[in-house]
Order: C-alpha cells, then sequence, then structure tokens
C-alpha cells in the first residue's frame, strides 16, 4: 500500500494509540492478561506495565539473541518465553488481550494463516487482538528496501488478516487507524548498527551494499542527524464466541 506519510498523524507513544483504541471497544486497560507475539524487545509492553502496574504480559519471541536480552531485563510483570506465533505454548482461552506490533509480517508466508488461528485459539472470547504493521511507504522505507525489500511480506500480513474475517470463523474487525511514528538517526553509523544487522535476520550486507545505502541515506541529514517519519496501520479485531 502506497501511503505519504506527511498526511499521517504523528503518534509521540503507539502504546496511546493502543490504550485509546482499546478502551474505546469498551476494554480499558486493566488488569489484563496479554500476549505479545513477535515481542522483539518489548519496548512497548515493558511501559505497558509501568503504566497499567495490574496488567501482566507474556512476551513470545523467536530470536535467540534478543530472548536472552529480554530474559536479563525482564520487568515485574513481564514474562518472556522462545516460541513463535504459529505455535503458541499455552492453553486454551488463556489471555484476554494480543499484540502484534511489526510481527506479523516476519512470520513465514505459509505459516500466517497458522499463527492468526493460534492467536484466536489462546484468546478469550470477546478479547482484542491488535495488529499494528509498517506501511510500505516513505523516505525510510526507500532506504531500507535497498537491502530488505519488504514490498511482498507487508502486502501478506495483511491478506492473511483479510482471509481470517473473510473465514468469519474468529474474528470481526472493530477499528482501524492510520499514524506515523517519528525515526530519527544520530549518524549513518548509528543507523547501521540499528537497522543493517539485526540479530534475527542476515541480510547478507557487503560493502558495495553500505555505500548505495550510505548515498540514500546521507541526503537525508543535517547537523542534528536524520529523521523521518514511519507510516503504520493498526487493525484491531475482535475474538469471537
Amino acid at each position: 500500500m502506497q501511503c505519504d506519510p506527511d498526511q499521517l498523524p504523528l503518534a509521540g507513544d503507539e502504546l496511546d494509540v493502543l490504550a485509546q483504541m482499546v478502551a474505546a471497544q469498551g476494554q480499558p486497560l486493566q488488569a489484563q492478561a496479554i500476549i505479545e507475539l513477535g515481542c522483539g524487545n518489548a519496548r512497548l509492553s515493558c511501559s505497558l506495565v509501568q503504566r497499567y502496574a495490574q496488567c501482566t504480559v507474556t512476551g513470545l519471541e523467536v530470536d535467540a539473541v534478543q530472548h536472552a536480552k529480554n530474559l536479563a531485563r525482564a520487568p515485574a510483570g513481564v514474562t518472556f518465553v522462545a516460541a513463535g506465533a504459529q505455535d503458541v505454548p499455552f492453553g486454551d482461552a488463556t489471555f484476554d488481550l494480543a499484540l502484534m506490533l511489526k510481527s506479523l509480517h516476519h512470520v513465514p508466508l505459509d505459516l500466517m494463516d497458522q499463527a492468526l488461528r493460534e492467536v484466536a485459539r489462546v484468546l478469550r472470547p470477546g478479547s482484542l487482538f491488535y495488529v499494528s504493521e509498517p506501511i510500505y511507504g516513505g523516505a525510510l522505507n526507500e532506504i531500507v528496501r535497498l537491502y530488505n525489500d519488504e514490498g511482498l511480506v507487508r502486502p501478506a500480513a495483511q491478506a492473511a488478516l483479510d482471509r481470517a474475517i473473510a473465514k468469519g470463523e474468529h474474528w470481526q474487525q472493530m477499528a482501524e487507524h492510520r499514524f506515523a511514528q517519528a525515526v530519527h538517526y544520530a549518524s549513518f553509523d548509528e543507523f547501521a548498527k540499528r537497522m543493517l544487522y539485526p540479530t534475527f535476520a542476515d541480510h547478507g550486507i557487503d560493502e558495495a551494499i553500505t555505500q548505495r545505502v550510505r548515498e540514500a541515506f546521507e541526503p537525508h541529514c543535517t547537523a542534528e542527524g536524520a529523521s523521518f517519519v514511519r507510516p503504520m496501520h493498526v487493525r484491531l479485531f475482535k475474538r469471537g464466541a
């Protein structure tokens, strides 16, 4: 999907977006058992339990390096488990809210439908499922796609959600929202450290790729670094009875 990030409202903290959207459905963040699938560094979930102390979060992650980092700094209220969304190691109807934050498009294409069935299985009837995915567009995306083009997997994630709704077995879409997130890098070196070498993937970075990415990045640099906005698309679903 093409999108002009400049036309989207800027959200300072996605936790505010999440809190507002679930509260609008009559399910405010209070004393909920939450699961985040593909949690990465679980930044939002860690902030969530600090703001809403009666909530608990279980974060699933398949990247062994990131999972070890998570375990080493797990805050009270957050539990980390090494597992993927396609095979959730919990019983039926265990959780009150599920989150996938920029993670559904990382699920293998042939396992996306299975992952959504697993989310439905572990949620209690009437619970909400918050899916936040980056939109394929914007200046930052033009740089990233030089070494990691997600032009296939991001639409595939949305198509998987559409199929889940069309089947009518588990999900009803309740709301959706598009917004932009500010992203800043102090220098190209910081961008390279954060973006070119993630522990969950090998992008085959070599000197030629690094130079192409640098040439695309540097026109955005000022004395303060490079600032971008990342367009996001949230879809909120309710688990049927």
